[in-house]
């Protein structure tokens, strides 16, 4: 199973469990956009529309939604169904044939790193207006290295070594690999990179239930998936049943290059 794939058969724990994205970013999207209420917006994999609803919020609404997955797409057309200028179309980025472009602005929400890169930025340019922009953005993870933390990722180094966050990317080197992606491309000038941080609380059960939506954990074997977050909720448990958690949203903005 596919990583773009997994979010599809947990719409709805996805939707309760995943946090939202920072309010002043999309103030700073449609701030460096110059985009205008009525300009048309793409956003790319817009899973159970999180990010598609930043958008609303700010009374930009005329957007067409491409999502992979069908039971996510449904979801979120479902989500907004009483703004008839927003589109959902089941499908593949890769397949899909450019309905509505050009577009003034391309979003799109931890989801483009699942497009390869020399075909989806060149994609983008190509249904972008000459003026239009692009804002990406990412949860990225952050490891915490204090007490309960360390536990946790005795459990991880025990049952899933591969998601031993001590050895993956520093959110450091995750945001210069997707600025030097973009930059590389050739297509975008004035890349911007801009960071939101704060503190999420979890308890126990929550945090559990989030972790069970990220697409690395759903593509454990049930077995191990089912131990290792047992554990992890066991040890929060025993730490007072809370844990807090940096939640990082890196944002890239570009103007496209003409």
């Amino acid at each position: 199973m596919e990583n773009k794939e997994t979010f599809n058969f947990i719409a709805n724990e996805y939707e309760r469990f995943r946090p939202t994205y920072p309010d002043e970013m999309f103030d700073d999207i449609f701030y460096y956009s110059n985009a205008e209420k009525k300009d048309s917006i793409l956003e790319i994999g817009c899973g159970t529309g999180q990010a598609t609803g930043g958008l609303v919020s700010k009374d930009y609404r005329n957007i067409t939604c491409i999502e992979l997955g069908d039971k996510l797409a449904h979801f979120t057309a479902e989500k907004f169904k009483s703004y008839a200028s927003i589109k959902v179309i089941n499908s593949s980025f890769e397949d899909w044939n450019g309905e509505g472009s050009p577009f003034k602005l391309a979003v799109s929400g931890t989801a483009f790193h699942f497009i390869n890169p020399k075909f989806g930025y060149r994609r983008v340019w190509e249904l972008l207006e000459d003026s239009g922009s692009i804002g990406f953005f990412w949860t990225i993870h952050v490891p915490k290295y204090d007490e309960i933390h360390n536990e946790i990722r005795t459990h991880y180094k025990e049952l899933a070594p591969q998601l031993d966050d001590s050895k993956l990317q520093t959110p450091e080197e995750a945001i210069n690999e997707r600025r030097t992606l973009t930059e590389n491309s050739g297509l975008f000038s004035n890349i911007i990179v801009k960071e939101y941080n704060q503190v999420l609380s979890y308890t126990s059960g929550d945090y559990i239930s989030l972790l069970n939506t990220n697409s690395k954990h759903r593509q454990l074997s049930e077995s191990v998936r089912y131990s290792l977050l047992n554990r992890i909720k066991n040890s929060i448990d025993r730490s007072g049943g809370y844990i807090y958690k940096d939640h990082r949203v890196a944002l890239f903005l570009g103007k496209k290059l003409t």
